[in-house]
């Protein structure tokens, strides 16, 4: 079995500034980004008039675009070998769309906004996780994905901190918390610019060739295919955050406190995903990936069970351990099973797969929300995570003999 050990005696200590630098940058897109998400689910619901499939359908294709579109722009960064420029497309794009938010009178504005600012992360995406595998040393793989995750996803509890602030000084004023948005997103934009350097890359004299051809697919390996599998399999197994930003209304919160729930999601996997991201260099994977799902699958069944707000915190807390667990893992799964020169391809094709599962698992759940209500929901969720693990049981990870 591919369990990626790997050699500590040498291993540097300290990651370089142009990663912490990336963290930050995600770190600052989130915090905008996540003002907005975490009140948009209500934002459609109670101000325009949207259904629980509506939420599902553009939450669905919004994140499905977003994915898709990796493949292209991790592609183009191997075949340019450049992926700075890239990312500060895909950023900048990101910061412009936020103003279309509080201009919204409609639901079609809603969509495009979120299409549109989608598309700028799936361009960012790919090549903003090649340049960390670049940029890491290979014995800290593990730790450089952890730590941009965890700062990522201090903006993402940091964002709706802000909100729940800004909606009780505003008396629920959506479009207020939209229009505050745009500045951490334009920080973010300058710092990628400024702050990151992207490192040379070696010139081998060869021709430039395309990245999604035959036989350059054919180069990422078994290994390489058997985590893209494992990833879309998690991906059906959980579904669009908006629904536990629903299940928490559900439970008469006030709408200004609704968005803590995700607070505490988010503060959960901050503090998870840098650690086990740390682990992950050291442990065998795949026993990172059943453990996620049994904390996935835990979470489920403690949000089927209740609306109390309670009850859905300790439910979304678990959704963020899992989240800890398991997303830096993968994303180094990846960089470890792809070559070098096509890390971007490698990422941009694990993430279309994951983006067609999450348009499924999107649209699906808000169908069964609607005609079989929120616990039906989560307990189907539970049932696909026992299916992925008994998948894991039966079809472990290929030896790289297998790619021969």
């Amino acid at each position: 079995m591919v369990e990626f050990p790997t050699p500590l005696s040498d291993a540097p200590r300290r990651l370089p500034r142009s990663i912490w630098a990336l963290g930050f940058v995600s770190m600052l897109m989130d915090v905008s980004s996540e003002m907005i998400h975490s009140v948009l689910p209500m934002f459609l619901v109670s101000v325009l008039g949207a259904s629980a499939l509506t939420v599902g359908l553009i939450e669905g294709a919004a994140e499905a675009t977003a994915l898709v579109t990796k493949i292209f722009s991790g592609a183009l960064s191997d075949y340019l070998g450049k992926r700075k420029l890239l990312a500060v497309i895909g950023y900048g794009l990101g910061a412009l769309t936020k103003p279309l938010f509080a201009m919204a009178s409609g639901i079609g504005l809603i969509l495009s906004a979120r299409l549109v600012d989608r598309v700028g992360k799936g361009i960012r995406g790919a090549p903003r996780d090649a340049l960390v595998a670049d940029l890491a040393p290979p014995q800290m793989r593990g730790a450089a994905f952890g730590l941009r995750q965890s700062l990522d996803t201090v903006g993402a509890f940091a964002g709706p901190l802000l909100a729940v602030a800004l909606m009780l000084i505003w008396a629920n004023d959506f479009r207020a918390v939209f229009w505050v948005a745009v500045l951490p997103g334009a920080l973010a934009v300058a710092l990628l610019i400024f702050g990151v350097q992207e490192p040379e890359r070696v010139q081998t004299g060869a021709p430039r060739t395309n990245p999604i051809r035959w036989t350059s697919l054919q180069r990422l390996g078994a290994p390489y295919w058997w985590v893209v599998i494992v990833g879309a399999f998690f991906t059906l197994a959980r579904f669009s955050e908006a629904f536990l930003v629903l299940r928490a209304q559900q439970g008469g919160l006030r709408v200004a406190w609704v968005p803590l729930v995700m607070v505490a999601m988010n503060v959960v996997y901050s503090l998870s995903a840098y650690p086990f991201g740390k682990l992950s260099d050291r442990i065998a994977h795949t026993r990172l990936l059943r453990a996620g799902l049994v904390v996935l699958i835990a979470a489920d069944l403690v949000l089927a069970s209740s609306n109390h707000w309670s009850v859905v915190v300790a439910g979304v807390g678990l959704w963020g351990l899992h989240l800890g667990v398991t997303q830096g893992l993968l994303a180094t799964m990846v960089a470890d099973t792809a070559p070098e020169d096509l890390r971007g391809t490698a990422f941009g094709f694990f993430n279309l797969v994951s983006g067609v599962a999450m348009l499924a698992a999107s649209v699906v759940a808000g169908l069964l929300w609607d005609q079989l209500g929120a616990s039906f929901t989560f307990g189907a969720g539970a049932a696909f995570c026992v299916l992925t693990l008994l998948g894991l049981a039966l079809r472990p990870p290929p030896t790289p003999a297998a790619t021969a």
